[in-house]
């Protein structure tokens, strides 16, 4: 491997370090940044709802900034959620405060009936955020990320009609009527493929797949269900314009089978060992991750020796980005944030 350029732009290190290419330290930044634990976000948010602030390109566009001056990230990912797309597919959805459906999708009429939208023409604002940040950050030469929801996790979402513990009317489905949750995937596989080349063509440099539930999956369940479409949307996404991350919660037992995933990079769950990670597999694949949200609420000088152990464990990948192993949780110290992002960029 040739070794780093002297100087790297924020944007040249995230995008260099995802493809494996040499750079001077990790870069950082932290999923769930925007919003929760910051009161520059809550006073944004002040008089509006969830789904207001998702369509307010103004709000979107300030709370997706705040991070870089407020706490140090070095990118930026837009505010938006994993299920604006969705009801554009003819889905009656609210928020209180997860996804609820009105109506849980559970027959074949009601997948049959489901649309896979053009997504410039059904979510416009994701789109006009995207191109705002672009040139917000063009002078600052920050990297841009979009994302979109698994379809694993969004089908989850709607069988189920809202969170759960256990998820019991999917993996039910998975059993009783497997054809039926098959068509709903494939409906959600082609929706999020379309949803994620559509924010690369709006200026996202970089994208992520949130699969937040196939964590509940064995092996052999991910293997038959969740991989292929992994495999589909790295397949057909955009990625040599921008690389692809794939994130999967609580999947430590599934490292294996998801680096079969060909994404660029893998951002794992804290559960994860990731020496081994980067031991065994990190020079198939980038790695992200993994510090376990609730260590910002240690001292500075903790925090900064957490991040050390991290650098040296991932240090046999061909790239790693400095991340949570989860979003930021709310009530996190915007002292250890800021502790965080400054032990990373002290490398």
């Amino acid at each position: 491997m040739s070794s780093a350029p002297a100087k790297l732009t924020a944007t040249e290190r995230f995008l260099r370090t995802c493809r494996g290419e040499a750079v001077d330290r990790p870069p950082v930044w932290l999923m769930r940044q925007a919003g929760r634990y910051l009161p520059e976000y809550r006073e944004v948010r002040k008089g509006v709802t969830f789904l207001e602030m998702c369509r307010d390109v103004d709000r979107a566009v300030e709370v997706s900034l705040q991070p870089i001056d407020l706490v140090g990230s070095e990118a930026v990912i837009m505010f938006q959620d994993i299920f604006t797309p969705i009801p554009a597919m003819g889905v009656d959805l609210d928020f209180a405060p997860g996804p609820v459906l009105a109506e849980p999708i559970r027959s074949a009429e009601q997948v049959d009936k489901l649309r896979v939208p053009e997504p410039r023409e059904s979510v416009p604002f994701v789109f006009e955020i995207l191109k705002t940040l672009r040139r917000e950050l063009e002078g600052r030469q920050v990297p841009l990320l979009g994302f979109a929801g698994a379809p694993f996790t969004l089908a989850a979402y709607m069988v189920e009609g809202s969170g759960s513990k256990d998820f019991a009317h999917v993996k039910r489905m998975m059993y009783r009527e497997p054809e039926i949750l098959n068509a709903l995937l494939d409906k959600l596989t082609e929706s999020s493929v379309g949803y994620l080349n559509a924010q690369i063509e709006a200026g996202a440099q970089a994208v992520q797949i949130f699969d937040t539930w196939a964590g509940l999956l064995t092996a052999a369940e991910y293997r038959e269900w969740v991989l292929p479409r992994h495999q589909e949307i790295a397949q057909r996404v955009n990625r040599d314009q921008a690389p692809l991350i794939l994130y999967i919660n609580n999947g430590a037992h599934l490292l294996d089978d998801s680096v079969e995933s060909g994404v660029d990079v893998l951002s794992l769950d804290w559960r994860v060992d990731l020496a081994d990670a980067a031991r065994r597999h990190g020079q198939r694949v980038a790695l992200q991750g993994n510090m376990d949200p609730s260590v910002l609420a240690a001292p500075p000088e903790k925090i900064a020796a957490m991040v050390r152990d991290l650098a040296r464990d991932a240090a046999p990948a061909k790239g790693y980005v400095a991340n949570l192993g989860h979003g930021c949780l709310p009530g996190t110290p915007v002292e250890g944030v800021r502790a965080f992002t400054e032990a990373v960029r002290s490398l």
